[in-house]
Order: C-alpha cells, then structure tokens, then sequence
C-alpha cells in the first residue's frame, strides 16, 4: 500500500527508518512536543535524547499503513517492527505540523 505523507512527515519516516538521528531531529520544530510511551518531552535537546534512546532501545522500522487528516492534526498508522516482544505492532502516530516541521507528536 503506497501512502501519501506530509513532506515533513514523509522526512520523519525515512530519516527514522534510516536511524539517521540529526535527520530525525531536523523534521521538529524548536519546541515541539513528543508524547511517548506514557512520557511528555519538550524542546529539540528533550526529543534528541529520546530520538537516541528509542534507536537504542527498539532498533525499529516504519511501515505506514495509513493516514487520516483529523484537523488540527494528521493520524498515521505505522507498523512499527524492531528489536521487542510483540514487533510487529500497529501505532497510531497524531501529528501537528506547523512551516514544514512537526509542532507536537503524540503515540499511542
């Protein structure tokens, strides 16, 4: 299935898929703001640290499922395999994208 992404959000899958960490890092605002695995970061020194650990952690690939504009924000469903128990697993990523970078990204 071939799914039509957001420039920013199309950067944020390849760079993550390719664990290219400062790629990853560029496709974020300033301030952004990350919801993860019970956890609120915020600012690009915050989802530094969680773009490292969660490479680290999981070892993960993206596979986007499929993509739902909800406004204000964009849900994309992404197969998320990696390096845990129950790889692979089917998130929910909720997107706000704001000049061309993600705004806030919540996972669930």
């Amino acid at each position: 299935m071939n799914v039509e992404l957001a420039p920013a959000i199309q950067r944020y899958v390849k760079a993550s898929n390719q664990h290219d960490m400062e790629s990853i890092l560029a496709c974020f605002s300033d301030d952004a703001l990350i919801h993860d695995e019970g956890e609120t970061l915020q600012g690009k020194k915050a989802i530094e640290s969680w773009i490292v650990k969660t490479i680290e952690k999981y070892k993960f690939q993206f596979k986007p499922l499929g993509v739902k504009d909800e406004e204000p924000e964009v849900v994309v469903a992404i197969e998320v395999s990696g390096t845990f128990r129950a790889s692979p697993v089917t998130l929910d990523y909720h997107f706000k994208i704001g000049n061309d970078r993600i705004d806030s990204l919540a996972i669930d």
